[in-house]
């Protein structure tokens, strides 16, 4: 089967095969046929497997007939994070080079006034994350009763980031007779439900099971320690030992923090390395993922905001340095390697902790994943390498902070320091001289603070202890009161 044989229009196919393709996925083969003839669709298959040519091109297709008004979008496509939204933009401009259709990308990060111009001009095409879409509308500035399809991708992420409730409130805002698309790569229940809601009838196009991961992909796990230091020590060696074929590679952690601290590691061991996770503004982060598409960095250190559907398409590796704590983003982070048919790696590093995360990401998947070189049984952890920073902390609780010199160092520390010879070279004698002259000069100073205190009592009791207000009484307390 090729394009031609889907139904797309000449314009369309003459795009798509610029672009170098002639086969459609099994996701595009199953669902564009049914977008063409307006039915709603729900497509469930393995990020990577060309989801988005699924409903870009029919869009396009159905779009050249007729004319967008201004503020009142023809089509929306709700995207859960600003990268796959701008991403869905560029797949856009490349399949509709042969048409003259306005697009408008509604997303955080970027000027309100230069989204409302586009708006203003009327949007064909709407790409937009909830929360902007939402501030738009209720800014008064965006209409959607004239949209006649509506995309609703990524759904599945769209639940871990909490947008359903705004979804929810979209769907009422468009009208019920649209054509409804909605694709996902897993199928919790909260997803089977709100298909339920949202689609009538629906197409169901299910070209992989829910939740499985690519063939093309070697996927192994790696033990470490449970200290950041010890991950951190597992991953350069892991780089170092792939370096032949690691030709690029995403490396995902849980939390912002540890994308920070981790691309600090990474450039002091002088690795190329960027770094990705929501705190950044969208210019940088943008600008990131050029450089990385484009060969300039050779690792991105993110956050799971670039676990989903973000086409990258030749990942030579991913490695995860924190297990995911949803087993559903493993699914999503090894899938940005072994696109498009290539094959792939990916490295999961597992602490004991972790034990529970990997039980589950298995059982999700359906199969067991191998160890590279023995589980964790065979873990051999080096105790001086993991314990030096806890020794070093209890000794400065135990002989105080950094050596002072002079005055406020304790008796012990001084003792401590003439017995290992750093710092004071005093042999015992000099040590218990000192010792008597730091008690005579407590002994001193507390007769001093004895003395003065009773100076003080004396002069007190020599104070002529007047009652009430003695010479200095107001003078309306002498006026003479009649009786």
């Amino acid at each position: 089967m090729t394009f031609t044989d889907l139904g797309l229009s000449p314009k369309v196919i003459s795009a798509v095969s610029d672009a170098g393709y002639t086969t459609p996925t099994p996701i595009q083969a199953g669902a564009i046929p049914h977008a063409l003839q307006g039915k709603d669709v729900l497509g469930i298959a393995q990020t990577g497997t060309g989801k988005t040519a699924s409903f870009v091109l029919p869009m396009l297709t159905r779009l050249e007939k007729g004319r967008a008004r201004a503020r009142m979008p023809r089509t929306l496509i709700l995207e859960p994070t600003r990268e796959l939204a701008a991403q869905v933009e560029e797949n856009f401009v490349k399949y509709g080079k042969n048409h003259r259709l306005n697009m408008a990308l509604l997303i955080g990060g970027v000027s309100f006034d230069e989204q409302e111009k586009k708006l203003e001009r009327g949007a064909d095409v709407l790409i937009a994350t909830p929360g902007r879409l939402l501030d738009h509308h209720e800014r008064g500035k965006l209409l959607l009763t004239g949209v006649e399809i509506l995309v609703i991708d990524e759904a599945d992420r769209m639940l871990d980031m909490g947008f359903i409730p705004d979804i929810e409130r979209i769907c009422k805002l468009i009208p019920f007779t649209r054509q409804t698309l909605f694709f996902s790569a897993t199928m919790p229940p909260e997803i089977t439900k709100l298909t339920e809601q949202f689609l009538h009838a629906p197409v169901r196009v299910e070209v992989a099971k829910a939740a499985s991961t690519a063939t093309s992909i070697t996927q192994r796990l790696v033990k470490s320690g449970s200290k950041p230091w010890d991950k951190r020590a597992v991953l350069r060696n892991l780089i170092q030992a792939e370096e032949e074929e690691l030709k690029n590679a995403i490396i995902f952690c849980n939390r912002k923090v540890d994308v920070s601290e981790l691309f600090r590691s990474l450039i002091k061991y002088e690795f190329d390395a960027g770094a990705l996770h929501g705190d950044m503004d969208q210019r940088a982060r943008m600008q990131m993922l050029t450089n990385f598409r484009e060969g300039k960095l050779k690792l991105l250190v993110a956050s799971d905001v670039a676990a989903r559907g973000l086409d990258i398409p030749d990942v030579s590796h991913v490695f995860n340095f924190d297990v995911p704590i949803h087993a559903e983003d493993y699914v999503h982070r090894i899938g940005r390697t072994g696109r498009a048919g290539r094959s792939g790696k990916s490295f999961t590093i597992v602490a004991k902790p972790d034990i529970k995360h990997v039980d589950a990401i298995e059982k999700l998947i359906g199969q067991p994943i191998e160890w590279l070189d023995g589980d964790l049984s065979t873990l051999v952890v080096n105790e001086d390498a993991e314990e030096t920073p806890r020794r070093r902390r209890a000794g400065q609780r135990e002989h105080g902070r950094k050596p002072q010199h002079g005055r406020g160092r304790s008796e012990e520390a001084v003792s401590k320091e003439d017995a290992e010879g750093k710092g004071f070279a005093a042999d015992n004698d000099d040590s218990h001289s000192r010792k008597e002259a730091i008690k005579a000069d407590n002994a001193e100073r507390r007769e001093r603070s004895r003395q003065d205190r009773a100076a003080r009592h004396r002069h007190d009791d020599n104070d002529n202890n007047t009652v009430g207000f003695g010479d200095d009484m107001p003078a309306f307390m002498r006026i003479a009161v009649k009786v």
